[in-house]
């Protein structure tokens, strides 16, 4: 079962329909008890970080998801979920994040249109069963935030919005994507499931030499 964490913020149904589509169980819930026995774990989310950091800490969700990224089990975090897996952001004042992955949270800055709204292509960066064997191509972005990882082996691939745009990130079964599969064609729902595989393999004891960009 996927576990989808419901914090009040994201295209929870959404991304529900597009697993259950793809063949596997997946659950909405706030429940610790759920969570923590998923097979895996989805962050979705939209909004401001501010306000999603304040509901996850104000009911002890920001633990029960640190907690489940210990244990090892996948663990993906989509447009605002990705950010929030990161130090800080400064997005109305600065806000501490769950601090999963070293890094900040900042706005777009320039003579260019914000928020960043529409399909761009990925550029991967670095080797990773999360895409291996895939062609580049377009996926949907929405955002008006975007990270900057401090360790440049977290970051798997970008996108070109007037500069490097962080798009996806990893580091051993935790990744993070600032597009949204679920709304991202055939190249998003292939990402969708590529970790949705992964999670079945870590359930099933599939050795971690299997799993993509365990870093050293």
């Amino acid at each position: 079962m996927i576990a989808i964490i419901d914090y009040g913020m994201g295209n929870l149904h959404s991304v529900s329909t597009a697993i259950e589509k793809l063949g596997w169980k997946a659950k909405v819930t706030s429940d610790p008890v759920e969570i923590s026995a998923a097979d895996g774990a989805i962050l979705p989310g939209v909004g401001a970080f501010g306000d999603a950091m304040a509901f996850l800490n104000e009911t002890g969700l920001d633990a029960v998801v640190k907690e489940y990224a210990a244990s090892g089990k996948p663990l993906l975090g989509i447009c605002l979920g990705m950010q929030l897996l990161f130090s800080e952001s400064e997005e109305h004042g600065r806000h501490d994040g769950l601090g999963l992955l070293p890094g900040r949270v900042v706005r777009f800055q320039g003579q260019y249109k914000v928020p960043h709204m529409g399909w761009n292509e990925l550029i991967f960066l670095q080797e990773s069963l999360l895409f291996q064997g895939l062609e580049p191509g377009h996926v949907y972005f929405v955002h008006s935030f975007h990270v900057l990882p401090d360790r440049r082996e977290d970051l798997l691939a970008v996108t070109d919005y007037h500069q490097p745009v962080t798009a996806i990130v990893g580091r051993g079964s935790l990744f993070g994507m600032q597009f949204h599969p679920e709304k991202s064609g055939e190249l998003g729902i292939e990402l969708l499931k590529r970790f949705l595989e992964l999670a079945e393999h870590k359930a099933d004891g599939v050795s971690d030499s299997r799993a993509p960009n365990t870093f050293q």
